[in-house]
C-alpha cells in the first residue's frame, strides 16, 4: 500500500541503522529513543547497580554505534542492540568477580513486615544472588517479558539451555523469597511459578515508581 501524497513513511529500525552507517547524523538517535527504556530496563536488573547499569549501557550503545556497519540483519535490531548490553553487563559482572571483596559481618536475617518497595528491593537483592547466566535468562523472560526463543538468540544458547536456566533460577528464587508469600511462623515456601510472578511484579513496581 503506497503512502498517502505529503505524507512521511516512519523508517523501521533496520532501515535507520542502515541510515546511521551510512552517514546519517540523526539516524542512531531515534534508535536510542525508541529502546533505551528496555535496554536500560535490562543493565539495572543485571547487574543490579544504577550507576554501574549506566556505564554499561553507555558502553553498549558505542560499541553498537561503532559496529552497526557490521549488522547483517540476521535478528531484529532491538535483539541485536540487547545482545550488546547484556555481554557489556556481563563484562562487567566478571570484572567485579574478579577483585577481592571483604565479606560483610553476620546480621539478623529475620524478615521483616514488607511494602511494595520492600518487595521490589528484596528481588533485586535475590536476582543478585543467582549465578550471572540464571539471572540474565530470567531478566529477559520474566522481567521483560522476552520468549525463551528471543532470549537464546540475545544470550547466544539454545532455547533448552534458557529453560533450563530459568528453571534453576525461579527454583533458587522460590527459596529465598519465600517469606513473601509465607509470613514468618506459617512455613513452606513458594513454588517456582510464584517467584516467577514475583520478580517480574515486584520488577514492574519498581520501574514505575523509580
Amino acid at each position: 500500500m503506497e503512502a498517502e501524497p505529503g505524507v512521511r513513511e516512519t523508517p523501521d529500525d533496520t532501515a535507520l541503522l542502515h541510515a546511521h552507517a551510512a552517514g546519517d547524523p540523526y539516524a542512531f538517535a531515534e534508535i536510542v529513543r525508541r529502546h533505551r527504556d528496555r535496554l536500560w530496563a535490562v543493565a539495572l536488573r543485571t547487574l543490579g547497580d544504577r550507576e554501574e547499569a549506566a556505564d554499561a549501557l553507555q558502553d553498549a550503545l558505542l560499541s553498537a554505534f561503532r559496529a552497526a556497519g557490521n549488522f547483517r540483519g540476521e535478528s531484529a535490531v532491538t535483539t541485536w542492540l540487547h545482545r550488546i548490553v547484556v555481554n557489556a553487563c556481563l563484562d562487567r559482572i566478571r570484572r567485579r568477580q574478579s577483585r577481592p571483596t571483604v565479606p560483610l559481618p553476620e546480621t539478623d536475617i529475620t524478615p521483616a513486615p514488607v511494602t511494595d518497595r520492600d518487595t521490589a528491593m528484596d528481588v533485586q537483592q535475590a536476582l543478585q544472588q543467582l549465578a550471572v547466566e540464571q539471572r540474565s535468562a530470567l531478566v529477559l523472560v520474566d522481567v521483560q517479558g522476552y520468549s525463551v526463543a528471543e532470549a537464546a538468540v540475545i544470550l547466544g544458547v539454545a532455547e533448552g539451555t534458557i529453560k533450563s536456566r530459568c528453571a534453576r533460577g525461579r527454583a533458587r528464587l522460590a527459596v529465598m523469597l519465600g517469606h513473601l508469600r509465607n509470613p514468618v511462623g506459617s512455613g513452606g515456601v513458594p513454588s517456582p511459578n510464584s517467584a516467577e510472578a514475583a520478580t517480574g511484579a515486584a520488577a514492574n513496581r519498581k520501574e514505575g515508581g523509580a
